[in-house]
């Protein structure tokens, strides 16, 4: 599983806390019984060419992208995919009391032909 956040530049890094947004997705996606600890990545990058709605340079966004393997049904996807939104909307819960804010969130299932893993992350957990 990989975490892929994307956001505008305008979030300062106290209100961004990019380990513990990770972290909690982490935590998040091994209570749901369907992702391995060894298998999950995350990852931010800042967009810094970016309009939000009228144009006002205090609005911020947040997409959250998961790729997932292939190999588990849309019943067991789905209260992951909310549970992750969830995680994001309370991490930027503060940023959306004072401020215009975009947040977003999408599941993918990733190719199981042309997908190719190599990790040794599980002799060290």
């Amino acid at each position: 599983m990989h975490f892929i956040l994307e956001y505008s530049d305008n979030i300062d890094k106290d209100e961004l806390r990019l380990q513990e947004l990770f972290a909690r997705l982490h935590d998040t996606a091994v209570g749901t019984g369907l992702f391995p600890l060894k298998g999950m990545r995350s990852r931010a990058y800042p967009t810094h060419d970016y309009r939000l709605a009228d144009g006002n340079p205090s609005h911020m966004f947040a997409h959250l992208s998961a790729m997932v393997g292939r190999g588990r049904t849309m019943e067991e996807r789905e209260p992951a995919a909310k549970a992750f939104f969830a995680v994001l909307t309370d991490h930027f819960a503060d940023s959306y009391a004072k401020r215009g804010v975009a947040l977003s969130f999408e599941m993918k299932e990733l190719e199981e032909v042309l997908k190719y893993n190599k990790n040794n992350f599980g002799d060290y957990l």
